[in-house]
């Protein structure tokens, strides 16, 4: 990881209407991502979560605050440098595996043959070689997200915003998706901010993890995970786990 913040915020606000019907979706968050890190945003339903992604990717404008991505001499365009995987896989159902994954280069304007070439490494990646010409219906839940992360990375992003994209699959799946993003961001070397609600899930994904309250809507922490690389599940049985956990259920008010 680098030495400078990737991702910088600092007093970030961001409210959603008008006057007495403002709903605060964001108050004053705070914290900064470093390149290569693997990011965790975790909070109930409505906290701001989702809200943070928008406008890292910039869709969305703040209300009071600073968002710095990149640096001058690395510049960051939303339009260009973010892939997006969201909690249902969105892939089209009338394209092959191969093409869905290609849609991000073809909308960008990439040069077709080395996007193939690409498409088809990340699809390795994920554990899909040899279903490139197959159709979304004839994949899994699981194989489907796969092929999302894939579609998310074939343009060579410098950022990767997942919102909740576990969180249709079954535990099991779940459980295996979680080793299989950690290998592929390992194998990648990608900054991802990744948003959950499952507080398991952000301690054992996460190089760091901030915490996102409900009403009214505020960070209430922002701390690094160290726990040993890389990671196994028999980990979340060991006690520094636990600590971690219970960190942020207290936090949440769940203790």
């Amino acid at each position: 990881m680098g030495t400078e913040p990737f991702i910088h915020l600092a007093g970030v606000a961001k409210s959603y209407g008008r006057g007495a019907k403002a709903h605060l979706a964001i108050s004053d968050a705070s914290f900064d991502v470093m390149p290569g890190e693997l990011a965790c945003l975790v909070g109930p339903s409505g906290c701001g979560k989702s809200t943070l992604l928008k406008i890292l990717a910039g869709l969305h404008s703040i209300d009071a605050g600073t968002v710095t991505i990149g640096s001058p001499a690395n510049p960051f365009d939303p339009a260009r440098d973010v892939g997006m995987v969201f909690q249902q896989p969105l892939l089209l159902k009338w394209r092959s595996v191969l093409d869905n994954v290609l849609l991000p280069a073809e909308i960008l304007g990439l040069p077709a043959a080395e996007s193939r070439d690409r498409a088809r490494a990340l699809l390795a990646l994920v554990g899909l070689a040899g279903a490139e010409e197959k159709r979304p219906y004839e994949l899994s839940g699981g194989m489907q997200q796969r092929a999302a992360i894939a579609r998310a990375l074939v343009h060579d992003p410098k950022l990767v915003l997942m919102d909740e994209p576990f969180g249709a699959l079954d535990a099991l799946t779940r459980e295996k998706m979680n080793l299989e993003l950690l290998r592929i961001w390992r194998q990648s070397g990608k900054t991802i901010l990744f948003v959950t609600h499952g507080i398991s899930e952000a301690v054992f994904l996460g190089t760091r993890v901030v915490v996102f309250t409900a009403g009214p809507a505020r960070m209430a922490d922002n701390f690094e995970i160290d726990l040993p690389r890389p990671r196994t599940l028999d980990m979340k049985t060991h006690e520094a786990f636990g600590a971690y956990t219970r960190r942020i259920y207290k936090l949440l008010g769940m203790e």
